[in-house]
Parts: structure tokens; sequence; C-alpha cells
């Protein structure tokens, strides 16, 4: 077996509880990407056990390399004690001296059992470089945590390292210090089988923190939120999942509220399009929404809790760089959905709209604007392909039709029953036939621009009875005009009222 073990990310505005628990939460999790044997021992170490992940690493080197970088680059999410040093190990016993990684390089122990490699761990942490031929039995008796009670009388008996204890009698040592004590020794040197809590993700993520000092701002908040999101991060990296729904409650200090009957909590939900796991777009979609929320009274507890989450699809690498010729998705910017969400969030959802596809084949009702964040939120099936309606079927002169409707459409002059748009317009392309909106009331349409009052083609219903064409003169180019066509009931009569032309779209 091989053990490395890093120091958990106390400090000193971290060591009261309600920082600890959410730092110790985090590291333990962070670590949990290498192998999935973890455990927090006595408060201050986090171990992994790597013997069996090591070649999935490229072997133990560097293996070990790549934990330090990440602990490196991780030091932003929470606090590692930057003091230089290594941990040493002699060559029989696989431990060997580290060079120090540069830019800050943080202390780490490695070992064949977990108690060598946190006692390494301790003595880098107090600043000792170790000779390369340093053995496990050559430790200090203080870096084995049950040994601690008795080290003053044992040192009173010249015995100060684990080497020197084990050769002690071991009768007479555990009538004075009892057998648990020489169990623990034998365990660190390898002559007895460890035991171990395995650190194991949580089914539903639900991390409380105690708030170092009322909050009564959102950006007080926010800060007080990082750390949170910083864990959360590592629990789904570790479950491979993203964030569809995440909710930040927030708990009131009633002791300052005179009178004032409030909620004791507040809750802010947050959802996203599509699954994520990019904190900095969180974190900014939390900024947003909290900047538009009024806090009712100080908050002296936060608790961060994942909604609905859903697996994370993976790509294989491009061999090629991003941008023009890789994959479009690693170039660099923001994705759509995120500035959306960011939009909708800042100014709200009902000023940033999408369209939604609808069942119907009039120009002017197959799409509507709905509010993006319900429609990116919203299951969706796979985006029609060109020249496909909401309802699927293939539309005829699909590729003919305009970037630009005009809403209500413009009637048109008529010269010799030819439409007249800046001059007579000559007729390239139709008829294109629409019979359709029969099941519509008449305000329905009158209010969405589909019929025309005194129209009596289309007096009593809703029904659209149109020939389009596609038009063109010098003056105003290519343009898309419709003819009305006389309802069923209507033709033959002897005082049936002329066709009519609109103007309902622009080519660009």
């Amino acid at each position: 077996m091989h053990w490395i073990a890093l120091p958990l990310p106390w400090s000193a505005e971290s060591s009261a509880p309600h920082g600890g628990a959410v730092q110790a939460a985090a590291a333990g999790w962070w670590a949990l990407r290498f192998t999935p044997r973890v455990a927090l021992v006595d408060g201050d170490a986090v171990l992994l056990e790597v013997s069996t992940t090591e070649r999935l690493w490229g072997g133990r080197d560097e293996l070990l390399a790549q934990v330090l970088q990440a602990w490196v680059e991780a030091s932003h999410k929470f606090v590692v004690p930057a003091v230089i040093g290594g941990a040493a190990e002699s060559a029989e016993a696989g431990l060997a001296i580290h060079p120090p990684v540069p830019c800050t390089p943080p202390v780490w122990g490695c070992g064949p059992t977990a108690l060598v490699a946190q006692a390494f761990l301790r003595m880098a942490l107090a600043g000792r470089t170790l000779p390369a031929q340093w053995r496990a039995e050559n430790l200090p008796l203080h870096t084995l945590t049950a040994l601690r009670p008795h080290v003053p009388s044992l040192e009173r008996m010249g015995c100060r390292t684990w080497g020197a204890l084990r050769a002690l009698p071991r009768a007479g040592v555990a009538r004075r210090l009892g057998a648990g004590a020489l169990r623990v020794l034998d365990q660190a040197l390898g002559d007895a089988p460890e035991a171990h809590a395995w650190l194991e993700l949580p089914e539903q993520f639900a991390l409380t923190a105690e708030l170092p000092a009322l909050a009564e701002s959102a950006d007080a908040l926010l800060w007080s939120a990082n750390r949170c999101l910083a864990a959360l991060q590592d629990w789904l990296q570790a479950r491979q999942q993203g964030v569809l729904a995440m909710e930040l409650v927030w708990r009131h200090d009633l002791r300052r509220i005179d009178g004032v009957t409030i909620a004791p909590t507040q809750a802010l939900p947050v959802r996203t399009a599509q699954a994520t796991h990019d904190m900095a777009h969180l974190r900014r979609l939390l900024s947003e929404n909290l900047a538009r929320t009024t806090l009712a009274a100080p908050a002296n507890q936060i608790t961060l809790r994942l909604l609905e989450a859903a697996p994370l699809t993976h790509r294989s690498a491009s061999l090629l760089p991003p941008g023009d010729w890789g994959d479009p998705a690693e170039a660099q910017g923001e994705a759509l959905h995120q500035l959306l969400e960011r939009l909708s969030a800042r100014l709200g959802a009902d000023h940033v709209l999408a369209p939604v596809l609808q069942a119907d084949h009039r120009p002017e009702r197959m799409q509507q604007w709905r509010p993006a964040a319900e429609v990116l939120g919203r299951a969706r099936a796979a985006p029609a392909s060109p020249g496909t309606t909401a309802t699927g079927t293939n539309t005829p002169d699909a590729t003919l039709w305009p970037t630009w409707l005009l809403r209500p459409p413009r009637r048109l002059a008529v010269q010799g029953n030819r439409p007249c748009h800046h001059g007579l317009l000559r007729l390239l392309a139709g008829p294109h036939r629409f019979e359709a909106g029969w099941w519509s009331t008449v305000d329905d349409e009158e209010n969405n621009g589909a019929i025309h009052p005194g129209n009596p083609a289309t007096a009593c219903t809703g029904l659209a009875l149109r020939d389009y064409f596609v038009a063109h003169n010098d003056v105003a180019g290519l343009v898309w005009v419709f003819r009305e066509r006389l309802s069923p009931q209507a033709v033959g009569q002897a005082a049936a009222p002329p066709q009519r032309w609109f103007l309902h779209g622009i080519f660009g």
C-alpha cells in the first residue's frame, strides 16, 4: 500500500467550527478525484491510499506530481498552510525526499502506512527537513497521536523514537501505557492491519455554514457562499454531474428585529438551462439574483442545497487547437445559454425573450416569444431541420421565406390585378397556398394581426385563406406578398368583394 497525506486547510480565519466543517468537506471531496480511498483523520489531515489507482495516473511519481499540482490550483478555494518543506522516506520503505515544488509548494507526506505518511506530514509542517535515508523507526514519538499523552514519561526514560519504544519489553509497555498504544505502533510499522472510515459522498448535497459575522447585504452572503460553492464543485466532479437547480437559504437573526414578524429563513433558487459545474457561471448567477433580493433581516447562517442535477456529457479531446480548426465548444467565450441566464437574472425574466415553435402553419403564428429562462429550462425535443414547421412536416418553398415579417401585414394598392409597392411588383414565385386557423376565434386572430376586420372571407371565423408570392421591383427589392382568397361561401356571389393584396415579409 502507498499513502499520501495532505494537511487540512486550517487557518486562523477557518479554525472556528463554521469554517472548518466546510473546508474539511471540500478538501475530502476534492481528494476523491484521485482515489476512492480517502479518510479524514485527527481533524488535521487528509489521507489518500493510491496503490490501486496510481497505474491509471501514470505511476506513483506522476500521481504525486498531479496531486500536488491540483492542490496548488485548489488553494484559492480553501486555505493551505504555506510551510516550505517536504516529506522524506528511505528508498527501502518507499519514502524519499521530493524537492519543493516552485510557486508556493504544498506540504505532504508519503509512506507505506497511513500513520507513517501522517507522521512525515507533521514533520514537514514543523519545518523539519529529513535526510533521504530517514526511516520510519527514527520518527519522534509525538508524531503518533496515540503516544502524545505518554511522551513526557517516555522521554524521561530515554525513549524518543518509534524504534526505541518498539525495543522495550512489550509486557511492561502494555502494563504502563495500555495495549492500545502498542496496537497503534504495530499498525504504524505495518505489523497490524489498519481500519479507516472511508469518506463517502452524500447522496444529496446540502451544506450548512455558520457565518463569521452577521451578513446584512447580498455581497456578504455571496462572500460566505463561496466556500460552499467550492465544496459543491468537488461533489459534482466526484459524481460527474452538473447543476440544474440549486438553492441558497439563509437564516435570519431574529434577535435584531424589534416587534416585526418575519420568516425565520429566506431562500433564493437558481436554475440553469444545461447541467454545469462551472462555478464562475454559478457565482455570477447567484450574484445577479442576490443583487435584486432584499434581505428581510441580518443573516447568521447559510445553507447551499442542490435541488436538481444531471450527468455531464463528456467529449473526447480534440487533436486540433480550439477555435476555427478545433472543437467550437472549446473556443474562448461565454456560452449562449450562460449569457441568457445572466441577462435574465440581471434585467428580469420578462425582458429577455426567446422564440418557441408553435404547431401552426400561418407564418405570424409559427413562433411565440417567451421568457428565455422558461424556454431554456423546458425539456425540448431536438431542433427541427431547416424547412420544417413545429408540426414536423416538410414545408414547400420554405427556403423562399423572408427574414422579416410585418406585423400586421400592410395592405397594397392594386393596378390591373397586380400589387404595387414603390411601383408595380413582378411575381417571381408562387402561389404558395395557406388554409389554416379555422380553430381560432376572431378576437384571437385580430390581436395577433392574422385577420383583417371587414373582409368577408374571414369575418366570421379565424380562417386564413392566402396565396403567397415572391415579388420584386428595382425600388422595393425582394418582398413576400399574399393575395387573400375568397371563402367557399363567397365564391360565385354577384357582390363578391375584390381580392386584396398585402405585404407580409421583406427579404434581407
